[in-house]
């Protein structure tokens, strides 16, 4: 009857105090041993776990390039063939974005692993209101309670299809209602739930595709990478060989103008003298003429070229190295022996070795999955649930014999009986869910049976592309190698037939006309020479490509 009216005329009752303040004191105790033995020994981490660093935020400006002062060397940029491929990898715009889109993919895998990830929830509210009584049955004139509710849940999936379920439930009410028996009154469950489907989503498989499908997404991407690595790596092996077909061939047409300018100067020392026709010196001054013309058009062409170059390596990105001269150290005229590949040989090695073939590879074998999930989309969904409750009440328990009296008690007797059992509950449920037609599954199938037949064509695509890509490279190389050979002899008998015409002209045999054109022929040759050594080395570039074997030639190897 004292609790009854502290309540009802408003003065703080110390006891109460003490008995909610130890109430949720057992709670929180409570809670720290149920989390103990659920995360470190009851449910063990599983192993597709793995603890995620978070890299240091990028600075918000764009990105400088990387490694280019170190190949400054005497006021220029000096580069070999493998210095310029290291900075298109560490530079090159291109690389790096694909680079992020192949990262980016692994963490779909990440992503698949969520529906098996544990949760643990918990909540706490507490609420008290007052009520006018209307009848003596309410036991008080005026009714008041307060009511305190404390709930933890943690869930837990596992691959197979199986999921539990385990809860906790702990709440607390005071009122100052005399017909109370138990008042305050502590109440605790414990829940433990398990369901399991018999027929759709049973077992691994249909529970493990999305992870093995994201796996195989990875492995597609990394190889779409791989693709694109070796695109920009032969982009910059031809962008180099292009700069220095375009350098050497301005230095023979320099050549070839300063061979015109002293002819020039020759015969107008003999014009002077009178041993040379009047009309004969306009020949002479026409064939400078042309050739600084193709000398200053050469030379600008190179520029361009250069300035392309540039970008890909990403010299273009510092103002002070993109200032500097180009120094490329690379012959070429290739050394050692020349590159022999059979047709068939090449071929084998490209359908074994190309990424491209390994990604579409991934794209069936996920292709697969996908018909083998809309099968069991097609099953009845049968379900197995069961559980396993276990209860207890505790509190301050009015003594209905007289001599009036109250028997203390609180949250402990209430854990106690539950983790007694005294009064537990347990049952199971089984439920069916059998679609008369199940269109949407239906659909499913044929959308991936539809998108299987389609990546099949694809693959036969490119295969023929690859085929025709192989050997059209092995063609080049053998046409680069025969023409190499050619134009070296070409170039040896036009410097021997300049030197013969020379000499003739020399002794008033023939005319300046002579002497001229064996210049002419003499560059000519010269520039059909560069331009078979360059395209022998870029036919090998292609023909590495066309094999699969370009990155191991430079000893590029993607991370995992």
């Amino acid at each position: 009857m004292l609790a009854h009216r502290n309540l009802h005329s408003g003065i703080p009752d110390l006891r109460f105090q003490i008995s909610n303040l130890k109430f949720q004191i057992s709670i929180l105790m409570f809670l720290c041993l149920l989390s103990l033995p659920l995360s470190a020994q009851t449910f063990p981490t599983p192993n597709y776990f793995r603890r995620v660093v978070l890299r240091p935020a990028l600075p918000a400006q764009i990105p400088g390039p990387e490694g280019l002062k170190d190949f400054v060397a005497g006021g220029k940029l000096r580069l070999s063939l493998d210095d310029a491929i290291r900075l298109t990898l560490l530079n090159n715009t291109d690389v790096r974005l694909n680079q992020l889109t192949y990262e980016n993919s692994q963490f779909a895998i990440q992503r698949a692993h969520a529906p098996f990830d544990p949760l643990f929830t918990g909540s706490f509210n507490a609420s008290r209101s007052t009520s006018a009584s209307v009848s003596q049955l309410a036991g008080a004139p005026t009714l008041s309670s307060l009511s305190q509710q404390t709930q933890f849940n943690y869930a837990q999936a596992y691959q197979t299809g199986t999921s539990y379920n385990i809860g906790f439930n702990a709440s607390k009410s005071v009122t100052n209602s005399s017909f109370a028996t138990i008042n305050p009154s502590i109440s605790s469950s414990m829940n433990f739930s398990i369901s399991q489907p018999l027929l759709r989503n049973r077992g691994l498989f249909p529970n493990r595709a999305p992870i093995v499908i994201a796996q195989r997404s990875q492995k597609q991407s990394r190889a779409n990478f791989e693709v694109q690595v070796s695109d920009s790596v032969q982009r910059a092996i031809d962008q180099y060989w292009g700069v220095v077909q375009a350098r050497d061939n301005l230095i023979v047409l320099r050549k070839s103008l300063e061979l015109a300018e002293a002819t020039y100067a020759q015969n107008k020392r003999a014009l002077e003298l009178g041993a040379l026709p009047p009309l004969d010196i306009y020949r002479s001054e026409s064939q400078v003429a042309t050739r600084r013309v193709s000398a200053i058009q050469a030379e600008y062409q190179l520029k361009q070229l250069e300035d392309d170059f540039r970008r890909t390596i990403g010299a273009d990105l510092d103002p002070y190295v993109g200032a500097l001269d180009l120094d490329l150290i690379q012959p070429a005229e290739p050394s050692g022996d020349l590159l022999t590949m059979d047709s068939q040989e090449a071929l084998k090695r490209a359908l074994e070795k190309r990424p491209e073939l390994d990604a579409l590879r991934q794209q069936l074998a996920n292709d697969d999955t996908s018909v083998r999930l809309a099968h069991n989309s097609l099953q009845p969904d049968l379900n197995l649930s069961a559980f396993y409750s276990s209860g207890g009440i505790g509190g301050n328990r009015a003594n209905p014999t007289p001599p009036p009296a109250v028997l203390r008690g609180g949250l402990g007797d209430a854990l106690e009986q539950l983790s007694a059992f005294d009064f537990p509950g347990y049952g199971f449920t089984l439920r069916l869910n059998l679609p008369i037609r199940n269109r949407a599954a239906e659909a499913d199938l044929g959308s991936a049976m539809i998108s299987k037949r389609r990546d099949l064509y694809v693959l036969r695509q490119r295969q023929q592309t690859i085929t025709l890509e192989v050997r059209n490279a092995v063609h080049q190389l053998e046409q680069a190698k025969l023409s190499m050979a050619a134009a070296k002899i070409a170039r040896e008998l036009a410097q021997k037939n300049l030197e013969a015409e020379q000499r003739k002209y020399e002794l008033g045999v023939q005319t300046i006309f002579f002497v001229l054109d064996a210049q002419t022929q003499l560059a000519t040759a010269e520039q059909g020479l560069l331009q078979a050594q360059v395209s022998y080395q870029r036919a090998v570039t292609a023909v590495e490509r066309g094999t699969g074997t370009l990155l191991d030639r430079f000893r590029i190897h993607l991370a995992q």
